[in-house]
């Protein structure tokens, strides 16, 4: 079966761009600079970016498209052995993908209620029991939100249309209409929020720095922690889209670009953030402390707080805040599809049309246990477990895979000979040393942490449950690697 190539380099890289932006960027990364120290967080930050972060990156790019394959073709060309681990990187990504995609339902029915503010004064009643009609406990489903049902099936509709047109026709012409689409709504946000009075504190709170935070380990994990997981790095996908590369592609410098850019989006979109919610405590009179917080509530119950109490421009801010989430969003669940369609395509010999169909199929039913009364907790226990005990294992493992049992010297002789940024013994280093060093401090102190007190206060039933479901990904791995072996 005939490799498809990108049709320009431009539309690789704001893929790659788009698979790396996410949810995340938006309602996490600002948080993380806050709570750890404002600007002296960005020296972590950004020694993580290029001792780790750029070097995996660098290595993923490389794999795939010195193998011509998706993750588990490239492992398994490395060596027969870490094939399963290919599998388990997509496999992980698909697990993901089954409640990201439900988020994105989530910021779906906002950007509908945006255009009225249906959302009311109560934000929190709104979201807890009017979207997601929360239920009590995790085993207590109580039957499907509806809306977010029909979310749900919108967003993979979406993911379905453009991953079964292809990498020219489909994903290289989503994201180059997503990407310039999604700076656009940023910039607008941080224009509006800049203008606002009490934005000027929210930005200083948001930035000053605190230098005694830096000798604090926790700090530093948190900045490894992140560059690991706002790269897409661990699932398969860069070395799938690296796949797809025509021969001369500049490798190294296709990295940097894409990491850089992730960066520069998620510093940006902070100014959104804190000067909005710096406009809040000012109007409301409280403490930046008091009103900022991350992930999920801020996206879905303070910004919602923070939209009903702007002086002009209410609907068209809300509109802009919650398109700018449905598009960040998209364009990283169009990569964790492609991933696993790739993979499905290189070993089983399958036609795109047909690995799509049972990918989207698949990812659709895996996603209605999120979309119950009780999808919430499950959508928080299983991404704990994925996170960690299932992306840094097998970034960990990936890398040992090509730092311990292939020659890094040929794989550097492969990216120096296309690229124009040409990498040396420092990135020998990291890739073989420093990187697994990190994922397995990650790794451990994870561990640590989850015997020392039960994640998130579930019951032990719950947390067995979704451990489960990252055991079960594992066989399900194995499995598929076997196969592959027989039609290869």
């Amino acid at each position: 079966m005939q490799r498809e190539f990108w049709a320009t380099r431009v539309g690789f890289v704001l893929a790659a761009i788009g698979s790396a932006i996410g949810l995340g960027n938006i309602w996490r990364f600002g948080y993380l600079v806050y709570k750890n120290g404002g600007g002296a967080f960005l020296i972590p930050y950004f020694v993580a970016l290029f001792v780790a972060g750029i070097s995996l990156l660098i290595l993923e790019f490389a794999l795939g498209h010195k193998f011509r394959g998706s993750a588990p073709q490239a492992l398994r060309a490395i060596n027969k052995k870490f094939e399963w681990v290919g599998w388990w990187a997509v496999i992980g990504g698909l697990i993901i993908t089954t409640y990201y995609c439900v988020i994105i339902a989530w910021a779906l029915v906002y950007f509908t209620k945006a255009f009225t503010l249906a959302w009311g004064a109560e934000t929190k009643a709104y979201y807890f029991g009017q979207i997601l009609q929360l239920s009590d406990s995790p085993w207590d489903f109580g039957g499907f939100a509806v809306g977010v049902l029909i979310a749900t099936a919108i967003v993979w509709a979406i993911n379905w249309l453009i991953d079964f047109r292809g990498v020219r026709k489909g994903i290289e012409i989503a994201n180059m209409i997503l990407m310039p689409l999604l700076w656009i709504l940023a910039i607008i946000l941080v224009i509006r929020a800049l203008t606002l009075p009490g934005a000027i504190e929210g930005i200083e709170w948001y930035l000053k720095p605190d230098f005694s935070k830096l000798a604090d380990y926790n700090i530093w994990l948190s900045a490894f922690g992140q560059i690991f997981f706002t790269l897409s790095l661990g699932m398969g996908i860069m070395i799938a889209y690296a796949s797809y590369l025509p021969e001369k592609s500049d490798l190294a410098n296709n990295a940097f670009i894409v990491a850089l850019a992730n960066c520069a989006f998620s510093f940006l979109v902070g100014f959104a953030v804190f000067g909005t919610l710096g406009y809040m405590a000012y109007t409301t009179g409280s403490e930046i402390g008091d009103v900022v917080t991350q992930s999920i509530g801020l996206a879905f119950v303070v910004f919602p707080q923070a939209l009903n109490l702007l002086p002009a421009l209410k609907v068209f801010t809300a509109v802009v805040f919650f398109l700018a989430l449905v598009v960040a969003g998209l364009s990283s669940s169009i990569s964790l599809v492609e991933a696993v369609v790739s993979a499905m395509m290189d070993r089983f010999g399958i036609e795109r049309r047909e690995a799509v169909n049972i990918v989207v199929g698949i990812g659709f039913l895996g996603s209605l246990p999120y979309t119950t009364k009780a999808g919430l907790y499950w959508l928080d226990i299983v991404d704990h477990f994925v996170n960690y005990y299932g992306l840094v294992l097998v970034g960990l493992l990936e890398v040992i895979a090509a730092a311990w049992f292939f020659n890094l010297g040929d794989i550097r002789s492969h990216i120096n000979a296309v690229s124009e940024i040409k990498v040396s013994s420092w990135w020998d280093f990291s890739v073989k040393f420093a990187v697994p060093a990190i994922l397995l401090i990650l790794l451990a102190f994870d561990v640590y942490y989850n015997l020392k007190e039960p994640y998130g206060g579930y019951s032990i039933d719950a947390l067995i449950a979704g451990f489960g479901i990252i055991l079960a990904g594992m066989v399900v791995s194995a499995l598929l690697s076997w196969r592959g072996k027989d039609v290869s």
